[in-house]
């Protein structure tokens, strides 16, 4: 009898850990697909039936982490999932904004925290420098290609090469003809890899430049970058970098993945 109770408690668990695995696949493919799915596109993403889709789609609607799109039956990401990410970015803000601040008044420049939602670059938190000619950054989502832009540079080089991938697919396609091609991209991303920082020269706009390096953390990956006119960061380049990189350490110690469960991006 006893071990008729432990094998049905076998069963249930990995029965259990089989339905998360599946809601995972289901809110991953929804992620990638930010106007919604039907459940038909669903089961066909996931490779599994139907049936199946409709049951794990339902618990979740009752959630709140995915919600119906339209009269069409269709289904995206839900309210809950931005609220549990609105609480990990006031986190992760709380630890690193005092950090900015003394990055700012060491370096005299701007600078951009950032983070990654739906394949682009999400500004969560700036500190303006205090400069004559300053740059002042929007808050939000950066409107430009991943790969353009420093932070999008310094995060992607913290990926899988698969994940590289998956996002290169997505993006490097709205790219302006006669840009950046994917193998000098990938090249630039091995050359972050190695030196540790990225850097943007007038990619994401005139007269901008910008030096970034990664946040590997237990609340997920970041990057923060500095900002400044080109004029003045051609000069000042060597001024910006080793200051970024003893913030990157310094954060990390703080909040690094070692502290945390590692996450696959």
């Amino acid at each position: 009898m006893k071990a008729t109770q432990q094998s049905g408690q076998i069963e249930n668990r990995h029965g259990g850990i089989q339905v998360i695995a599946r809601a995972a696949a289901i809110l991953r493919e929804l992620g990638d697909h930010p106007k919604g799915l039907s459940l038909a596109e669903i089961a066909k993403a996931v490779d599994l039936p139907r049936s199946t889709i409709q049951r794990i789609i339902a618990a979740l609607e009752t959630e709140g982490f995915v919600e119906m799109v339209g009269s069409q039956g269709g289904h995206r990401l839900g309210p809950e999932l931005g609220r549990l990410l609105y609480h990990t970015h006031i986190d992760v803000i709380s630890v690193v904004r005092p950090l900015l601040a003394d990055l700012c008044h060491e370096v005299d420049e701007t600078l951009v925290f950032c983070g990654v939602e739906h394949y682009q670059v999400l500004v969560l938190e700036r500190v303006v420098s205090e400069q004559e000619l300053r740059v002042v950054p929007s808050m939000g989502r950066l409107h430009v290609p991943f790969h353009s832009t420093s932070v999008g540079k310094a995060l992607l080089a913290i990926m899988t090469d698969d994940a590289v991938a998956k996002i290169l697919n997505k993006t490097l396609a709205t790219d302006k003809p006669g840009g950046t091609d994917r193998e000098a991209l990938m090249e630039d991303i091995r050359h972050i890899r190695s030196a540790g920082y990225a850097e943007d020269y007038e990619e994401y706009m005139a007269g901008l430049a910008s030096f970034a390096v990664s946040l590997d953390t237990y609340f997920g990956k970041f990057a923060v970058a500095i900002v400044a006119p080109v004029s003045r960061a051609l000069t000042r380049k060597p001024e910006y970098i080793e200051p970024l990189k003893a913030f990157k350490m310094e954060v990390e110690a703080k909040i690094g993945q070692s502290y945390g469960e590692p996450r696959d991006t």
